[in-house]
């Protein structure tokens, strides 16, 4: 099996395990998501990619953060690793300083910073290879703007919101500066 498709089902598989035991023995771990500007909130930008609200929940982000990260690990092997923790933390971060008062959990915003990254890299990057895969996630994800807007209360939209700011930053600052070496 391909070493990048290992990785993106290790990432699905790590998520499932941390619902289903929550599920079963009912730690409430959602209660660890990101309440922004509160200190115990804080510990939710590490925690809130990993809980899921319910079924639909995380079923709803399985394919999508599969077939990203596969994307990511596949074309981008080098980077991935860093574009993943960048990710969490930049757009867990910036949920927890400016969205509203919430408790915000789910790994959607971790699947919105992979597509920016992976359409703002083809961009930058103007190679054939970059551009389709650009292409080919603008097409299959780009509904995915219609997230980044205020919609239904129980989704944090500003978590896509600024998981897409955080992708799109962190491919900016990877490969503009070998742009200009």
């Amino acid at each position: 099996m391909n070493e990048a498709i290992k990785k993106a089902i290790s990432i699905v598989i790590l998520i499932w395990v941390i619902f289903l035991i929550d599920n079963l023995l009912g730690l409430n771990l959602t209660n660890f998501g990101i309440v922004p500007r509160t200190t115990s909130g804080l510990l939710g930008v590490f925690t809130a990619p990993l809980l899921h609200a319910g079924f639909f929940h995380i079923i709803s982000n399985s394919i999508p953060v599969f077939i990203l990260s596969a994307t990511l690990f596949f074309f981008y092997k080098k980077e991935a690793p860093g574009v993943i923790i960048k990710s969490i933390l930049l757009g867990g971060g910036l949920v927890w300083l400016f969205a509203r008062s919430a408790n915000h959990i789910g790994i959607s915003g971790l699947i919105y910073s992979l597509a920016a990254f992976l359409i703002v890299a083809g961009f930058i990057k103007k190679d054939i290879k970059s551009i389709i895969v650009s292409a080919g996630i603008l097409f299959i994800y780009g509904g995915l703007i219609w997230g980044v807007f205020p919609g239904r209360i129980s989704v944090s939209w500003e978590g896509h919101l600024f998981g897409a700011i955080a992708g799109g930053l962190i491919a900016y600052s990877t490969f503009k500066k070998n742009k200009t070496t």
